[in-house]
């Protein structure tokens, strides 16, 4: 940034994802989930720089060059449904000359734009429409027919069911689901619990650019429940739950806490909290719910 000055967008990110699995990454705005996604693609801004490892077979993806990534990872071997569709159609071209130039150039098809439409439910009628003339849902689901075309073995999905209606929302999370269940991998990043509970297989929770739970998506959602305090407030802010919010603000990226960056909005912030807690048997907290004793409190 301006003055030398450095922010740790995301932080020792680890987690591995296997064929036929999906794991919904689920957090706050603004806490690292699309920057994560935006690295394993090398989409990033010229000022932003990685570390670490993102393996996708043989290829690390953050060591990979731009003609690699362009040439043999985009679009073949990763697909992305990006957060904001509109910027990333091409806004003098037709959905249907965007779907069949994607079905040459990824399946050698020259035909299929209806079919490939489909799949997203994006209606044959509005194919011959420009991204201007579409609904924010409608260049939604655009985005999604585009990033299945390939079937890629690993779909990054930034919130794929913004702008849909609920009946839409599960149809897209069961087109999504299909994609996983054909032995691809999918990292689903999304604000909506309900798609994340019927679809995945497992959780991720990224607060102020950490992943603070991982989980397995059947206990995180029902019986025990989330073990980090920041994990539970967010289903118990759910209106279909306690409808209770997380008191507070998320801090800055730029200006976050020696400690627990949670601490100052927690219930359950004590001394120990002065320091990060390290991601342990799946939580990063100093002082996890136990599983078999949700009022419990470990040190």
């Amino acid at each position: 940034m301006r003055g030398s000055r450095e922010i740790a967008a995301v932080t020792d990110a680890t987690f591995r994802l296997h064929r036929g699995e999906c794991l919904a990454l689920i957090g706050e705005s603004g806490c690292g989930k699309s920057v994560l996604a935006s690295a394993l693609l090398g989409l990033l801004p010229g000022n932003a720089r990685t570390a670490g490892q993102a393996h996708l077979g043989g290829l690390d993806l953050l060591a990979a060059d731009e003609r690699t990534l362009a040439r043999t990872v985009r679009g073949r071997r990763v697909g992305l449904v990006p957060q904001s569709p509109a910027a990333h159609l091409t806004p003098v071209r037709t959905v249907r000359s965007q779907l069949r130039e994607t079905l040459r150039e990824l399946t050698g098809r020259r035909q299929g734009e209806e079919a490939a439409a489909e799949r997203a439910a994006f209606p044959a009628d509005h194919l011959d429409r420009h991204p201007h003339q579409l609904s924010g849902g409608l260049a939604q689901r655009a985005a999604t027919a585009l990033a299945l075309v390939g079937d890629a073995p690993l779909l990054l999905a930034d919130e794929p069911t913004t702008g849909l209606d609920r009946e839409l929302v599960d149809r897209t999370a069961d087109e999504l689901r299909h994609h996983v269940d054909r032995g691809h991998a999918l990292l689903m990043i999304t604000h909506d619990l309900a798609a994340a509970e019927r679809i995945a297989d497992r959780v991720a929770v990224m607060y102020a650019g950490r992943i603070v739970e991982l989980a397995d998506a059947a206990a995180f959602f029902g019986d025990p429940g989330p073990r980090h305090p920041y994990a539970r407030g967010l289903l118990d802010a759910l209106p279909e739950r306690a409808f209770t919010p997380i008191p507070g603000m998320p801090p800055e990226l730029g200006d976050l806490p020696d400690g627990c960056a949670f601490a100052a909005r927690c219930p359950r912030a004590a001394d120990t909290c002065a320091t990060v807690p390290p991601l342990t048997d799946g939580v990063a907290c100093h002082h996890p719910r136990n599983p078999g004793n949700p009022r419990s409190a470990r040190a």
